[in-house]
C-alpha cells in the first residue's frame, strides 16, 4: 500500500502508543490490537500491510478501512531522493522528501561494533549559525513526530538491508533543525522510538544536542527526560560565541551556562559540550583556558569538532586542536575529537540538501544586528 499525505488524514505514526490504544476503542475493536499495529511499524517497520498474514482478522479489517482511500489514516514514508555514500562505506546520507515537498536530510554512520543514526528535527533552522549549511538557509518548519519517527525507520530498513545482522543501537539529533525549539515534537517521537514495544532505543543511546535553548534545557531538566544533552557552545565570551551562534542575542552565555549548571544539579548527568573548532576564531590557548574556567563545577566532557566546510561560510579549521585539547585535560576535562564520519560525503547537516536546492548565502545576515526572529511553534 502506498499513501500519501492528505488533508484530514493523520500519519499512524503521530499516534503515541496510548492514542492508538484510545483509536481502537473508538472504532469499536478491542484496544490490545495497538500492541500488534505498534510491532509491525515499529519492530518490522512494515510499510504493506497487504503482505501480513499473521495479524488478526479485526486489525485487518481495520487496516484495509482506514488506509484506504476513504479511510482517516496513512503511513509515513517520506521518498529518498537522494543517497551518498562515503568511501569507507561506514557512512550513508539519504536526502528524504516530505509530503510538502520539502527536502530533510538522514545519516546512518558505522562506528566499532555499532551503527548510529542522525537525524533532522526541522525542515531548515531558525538558530542561524554562521558555519552551519542548514543555519544559512534559514528556517521553513517544524517537523512533526511522525516525520522525526520515519526517519529512523527508513535508517533501519537500509541497515536491515546492507548488514542484516546489526541493529540501529543509538540516536544522535543533530541533523537539521534544533531539537529544543521543535520540543513537544520531539519529546513525542522520542518517547515512540525508546519504547520497549517497538524500536527499543534506549534512552541512554539517545543524545539530544542543542546550540543552546535555555527554556528548552531547563524543561529537560524539571520535566526528568531521560536522555543525555549535548550543548554546541563555541564560544568562551558572549562576544566571541555572539560572532558565531546568533540565538546567543536571545539566551546569553552567562543565562546558558546558569541553565547547565541546573541541569546537572537536578539531573545528576553530564553534558556533552560540542566546540567547532575554527581558525583564528575560537581555537587559541586563552579561549581554551577561558573554557576551563567557564565550566568548572559542572560535569563535562567537550568533544572538539573540526569544521566542516560550507559555501556560505568562509572560515577554516584550525590547527590548533591538540593545544586546545591538551589544555583542557590538564584542566581535568574529558575531551576527546569527534570521529569524522562521512566527510567525503557532505555529512555535515544541510549540506547535501543545500546542494541539491542552492539558498542564498545567509551567512553575512546571520552576523549582522538584527535582532533574531524565532518562530514559535504551531
Amino acid at each position: 500500500m502506498e499513501h500519501m499525505a492528505q488533508a484530514g488524514r493523520r500519519s499512524l505514526l503521530d499516534l503515541s502508543f496510548s492514542e492508538m490504544e484510545s483509536t481502537f476503542a473508538a472504532s469499536g475493536i478491542r484496544a490490545h490490537h495497538a500492541k500488534a499495529l505498534w510491532r509491525a511499524l515499529y519492530r518490522d517497520g512494515t510499510l504493506d500491510f497487504e503482505s501480513r498474514t499473521d495479524l488478526s482478522p479485526p486489525l485487518q479489517r481495520w487496516l484495509a478501512k482506514e488506509l484506504g482511500a476513504d479511510g482517516n489514516f496513512y503511513i509515513e514514508n517520506p521518498a529518498q531522493v537522494d543517497e551518498i555514500r562515503s568511501s569507507d562505506g561506514l557512512t550513508r546520507k539519504f536526502l528524504l522528501k516530505l509530503s510538502d515537498g520539502q527536502t530533510i536530510e538522514t545519516v546512518l554512520m558505522g562506528y566499532d561494533g555499532r551503527f548510529t543514526a542522525c537525524i533532522s528535527t526541522q525542515a531548515g533552522c531558525a538558530m542561524g549559525c554562521v558555519f552551519c549549511a542548514t543555519g544559512q538557509m534559514g528556517f521553513v518548519r517544524h517537523l512533526r513526530p511522525g516525520e522525526i519517527i520515519a526517519q529512523v525507520l527508513h535508517v533501519r530498513r537500509a541497515l536491515r538491508q546492507s548488514h542484516p545482522d546489526r541493529r540501529l543501537r543509538n540516536l544522535v539529533l543533530m541533523g537539521m533543525g534544533e531539537p529544543l525549539h521543535n520540543f513537544d515534537a520531539v519529546m513525542h517521537a522520542l518517547a515512540s522510538l525508546s519504547d520497549v514495544r517497538g524500536t527499543s532505543i534506549g534512552p541512554a543511546h539517545i543524545a539530544i544536542s542543542t546550540v543552546g535553548v535555555v527554556p528548552g534545557i531547563l524543561r529537560l531538566a524539571d520535566e526528568k527526560f531521560p536522555y543525555r544533552l549535548a550543548v554546541s557552545l563555541h564560544g568562551s565570551t558572549e562576544e566571541e560565541r555572539a560572532a558565531l551562534v546568533p540565538v546567543s542575542a536571545k539566551w546569553s552565555l552567562a543565562e546558558l551556562i546558569k541553565a547547565c549548571r541546573h541541569y546537572c544539579a537536578t539531573t545528576g548527568k553530564r553534558i556533552f559540550f560540542e566546540w567547532t573548532l575554527i581558525a583564528g576564531k575560537n581555537d587559541s590557548p586563552e579561549t581554551a583556558r577561558r573554557l576551563a574556567n567557564l565550566l568548572d563545577g559542572i560535569d563535562s566532557h567537550i568533544n572538539l569538532i573540526p569544521l566542516n566546510p560550507t559555501g556560505g561560510f568562509s572560515g577554516e579549521s584550525s590547527n590548533g586542536g591538540l593545544q586546545f585539547q591538551k589544555i583542557l585535560r590538564e584542566a581535568g576535562f574529558p575531551c576527546t575529537f569527534r570521529q569524522r564520519r562521512g566527510i567525503d560525503v557532505a555529512a555535515g547537516c544541510g549540506m547535501l540538501r543545500a546542494e541539491k536546492r542552492p539558498r542564498p548565502d545567509l551567512a553575512k545576515s546571520a552576523a549582522t544586528k538584527t535582532p533574531l526572529q524565532i518562530p514559535q511553534a504551531p
